[in-house]
């Protein structure tokens, strides 16, 4: 499943760029198809959760792959850095990187999407955000994922140290056989369902949906694993599609699932066909998407111009800024005669546009590119 040589270790992939682009605008519309209908929590939404079949559909594929390419690039990236900058250096560096945003959006971010989705007017949206920090609810809205990958990267650390990881290269230098696919797609499937069966889809513990986190720790793992030889920038096209047909045929049996099984019990966890059913959808899902997503973007040879580079630097930021400007945008779109998805179509053109250049401005102040 490797089509070309490896890289340089220190030469930046294009198409690596390209994927986090592409990944940082999915999860803005994401969070914009839930203001329309899509289902998922959100800070402020103008239709009732789950009310929009085709946005459901939408929200369900994205959760499948989306937040699990984000761990597996940062697995990818995890070894470089530690052998570059050693234990402690590694840590304080991802404490400036993740800590201090995560803070920011905690204390200051989290209370102005909320005061934007509770106010009136200009004046209240001022009165509400000045509450929401002194006394007001807070928590990392997105940034979770930065408390994630804290917490993997101290383990990592610790691993490390104790000898668990090898330094010398001495990794696989191809991709799994399909039958080592498979039977870890199956795997992460019963892992997440016996999770599931006690922390539902929905639940969280210190912000964090751990029954999504089976296949977020794979992934995570398996980017260790890839990046001696920068596997991902080396699948073959010819061996991901097979995948994508395998999770092709995984996304038209939702529907079908949905429209007969509906009553059979809850998708978030339990004990019940519907439960295991999507436990085991998703990784199948993942895999084909995942695989096929690298294979075309990383594929020799492709470049990246002034503004393919300038979303780059800024997806990160996007990242981060992304909630409040999704939910001014649709406050402000509320007051619009169109359908639901017209709305949801212009507003998340909008948020991916107005995300990165929010996060654009930010770094032109002095200090703020060293974290974003």
């Amino acid at each position: 499943m490797v089509s070309t040589p490896a890289p340089a270790p220190t030469q930046r992939n294009a198409g690596i760029d390209l994927v986090r682009v592409l990944m940082t605008m999915l999860v803005i519309l994401h969070h914009s198809a839930i203001v329309y209908g899509g289902s998922g929590g959100w800070f402020w939404r103008e239709e009732p959760n789950a009310s929009n079949p085709l946005l459901v559909m939408f929200n369900a594929v994205n959760q499948s792959y989306f937040m699990g390419l984000f761990f597996l690039l940062a697995g990818y990236y995890t070894p470089a850095s530690f052998d570059r900058k050693g234990a402690g250096r590694y840590l304080a560096d991802r404490w400036i990187r993740l800590g201090l945003p995560l803070l920011a959006f905690f204390f200051i971010l989290f209370p102005l999407t909320v005061a934007l989705a509770d106010a009136t007017g200009g004046a209240d949206l001022l009165r509400r955000w000045g509450q929401g920090i002194v006394g007001g609810t807070h928590g990392p809205g997105p940034l979770w994922f930065a408390i994630a990958l804290l917490i993997f990267a101290h383990v990592y650390a610790l691993l490390r140290r104790a000898g668990a990881f090898p330094a010398d290269g001495r990794t696989a230098v191809a991709l799994p056989r399909a039958s080592i696919f498979l039977l870890a797609m199956v795997g992460i499937g019963l892992m997440a369902f016996a999770v599931r069966l006690v922390i539902p889809v929905g639940h969280e513990v210190l912000w964090l949906q751990l029954g999504y986190f089976p296949g977020y720790i794979l992934l995570f793992l398996a980017g260790i694993a890839a990046a001696p030889h920068r596997l991902l920038e080396r699948i073959a096209m010819r061996a991901a599609l097979p995948w994508l047909a395998v999770a092709v045929l995984a996304i038209a049996t939702l529907p079908v699932v949905l429209l007969l099984h509906g009553a059979a019990g809850g998708f978030e966890g339990g004990w019940n066909w519907n439960a295991l059913y999507y436990a085991l959808w998703e990784p199948f899902v993942a895999t084909g998407v995942i695989l096929t997503l690298f294979a075309w973007a990383t594929k020799p040879g492709r470049q990246s111009g002034a503004v393919g580079q300038w979303f780059a630097a800024n997806a990160f930021g996007a990242f981060i800024v992304h909630p409040p400007v999704v939910v001014a945008l649709g406050r402000w779109a509320a007051t619009m005669p169109y359908a639901p998805l017209v709305k949801f179509v212009g507003v998340s053109a909008a948020a991916c546009l107005g995300a990165f250049a929010v996060a654009a401005a930010l770094r032109a102040i002095p200090g703020v590119r060293r974290v974003l």
